[in-house]
């Protein structure tokens, strides 16, 4: 099927009443049939829910269509973004492993990664997005997982997926990738190879700024990759956590397995089933609103670019970006999604703009419907040093925009007005 026909079908078959919409599942447990059948569900002899921390009906419709969305072969839903990227690197590394990530990251992925982790002992090294050679001096035997994002945020950078993937590949390493910002409609990974790819579902998925939560999808044949892998030998021996089960030895996707009967059983970042629900709605018109999202960001990128109190903008659908070249590679009909940045002089310049602004919001969010500004150096890169903030590319006089539904005039009427006011 199609992308628009599995955002409103994939992974729902209608229950005994022949509800049009997926019903909420509002419950914490289950009864089972009796103990046998309890037994078998624990063991994995018989596939079913067991206790919401684990499973839940609403939440399976969620995984199922997003993972259709990705093309993937099974998915893991998480209460956040930030979970979800927790849980696939710890899923496959541990205290004495080091992860190797791109320098241009979302400010709270940065502060997990080199700061968060090396708390339970997992090193953290960086690469320039733009120098994906450079990730081949990093990795060793303890390299458990590249990651990095698809379109950087805020940076705006477009990985080269391919480059990356078979230096990782090379070394029968993991790759974890951030699709928040492209989403699966603009950008497929796991079609370039990636392993895994991960969503704040906070953003463009739920599309209103109405929950909060996670999601994290596999690729269709990564077993192969994990099996007899010396790097991953917590997917081919036996956990003792769960009665000696050997992950590769169940007929069932094994990342996510591994991620839900371990991480999430242990560590709980589960998802409500009303967000499910929430983000399943949400869903059904993603297909419509990215392009939506998309053809507004290039209006505003345009003027903006052309605006004499700008000194740089980024957005690769501008023909003269350097991640022009990439994007039009790795996304759909070059359409680069709703996030753009852009400089002016300073500090002050950045929040007398900003401030003036009446139809954006300030919100440190991105993917709603409504428009949001935001200055990433006072807000979601606060707490980074100065280096930290110069290598994933936030200046003082930085803005993000979240590009959102409105009228693209509306939006540059609004920007015009700040930068001259």
């Amino acid at each position: 099927m199609k992308q628009q026909t599995e955002a409103l079908h994939a992974g729902y078959e209608k229950d005994s009443q022949g509800t049009m919409a997926v019903p909420i599942y509002q419950t914490t447990a289950y009864e089972f049939r009796d103990v046998e059948h309890a037994a078998n569900l624990f063991a994995l002899r018989e596939l079913g829910n067991i206790y919401t921390r684990l499973n839940n009906p609403t939440t399976d419709v969620f995984e199922k269509r997003f993972a259709a969305l990705e093309e993937g072969e099974a998915a893991l839903a998480t209460s956040s973004g930030m979970a979800a990227i927790f849980y696939a690197i710890a899923n496959a590394a541990e205290a004495g492993d080091n992860i190797v990530c791109a320098s241009q990251l979302y400010g709270g992925t940065l502060t997990q990664a080199a700061h968060t982790l090396k708390r339970f002992g997992i090193e953290a090294r960086f690469f320039d997005v733009h120098t994906p050679d450079a990730v081949e001096k990093l990795v060793d035997e303890k390299t458990k997982v590249i990651f990095f994002e698809t379109l950087t945020n805020p940076s705006i950078d477009v990985a080269d997926i391919d480059a990356i993937v078979a230096i990782a590949d090379r070394h029968g390493i993991v790759t974890v990738v951030d699709n928040t910002v492209a989403t699966p409609i603009l950008c497929q990974p796991l079609k370039h190879g990636v392993d895994v790819v991960v969503h704040s579902a906070s953003k463009y998925t739920t599309g209103q700024g109405l929950a909060i939560g996670g999601i994290l999808v596999e690729r269709k044949g990564l077993r192969d990759k994990l099996k007899a892998n010396p790097r991953y030998p917590q997917f081919n021996e036996p956990d003792e956590s769960y009665h000696g089960l050997v992950y590769l030895d169940v007929p069932l996707p094994p990342y996510t397995l591994r991620a839900r009967l371990s991480l999430l059983r242990d560590l709980g970042a589960v998802v409500s089933p009303f967000n499910s629900w929430l983000f399943i709605q949400g869903i059904e018109t993603l297909p419509i609103r990215m392009p939506v999202h998309s053809g507004n960001a290039q209006k505003v990128a345009e003027f903006l670019a052309g605006h004499p109190r700008v000194v740089k903008v980024n957005y690769p659908g501008l023909p003269n970006d350097p991640n022009h070249a990439m994007a039009m590679k790795y996304f759909k009909d070059g359409m680069c999604s709703g996030l753009l940045s852009f400089e002016v002089a300073d500090f002050e310049t950045a929040r007398q703009v900003v401030d003036r602004t009446t139809i954006f919001s300030l919100v440190v969010n991105i993917g709603d419907s409504k428009s949001i500004i935001t200055h990433p150096a006072s807000t979601t890169h606060q707490q980074l040093s100065d280096e930290e903030m110069e290598a994933c590319g936030v200046k003082p006089g930085l803005i993000r925009l979240s590009i959102g539904l409105e009228d693209a005039d509306d939006l540059i009427a609004d920007l015009k007005q700040a930068l001259e006011g």
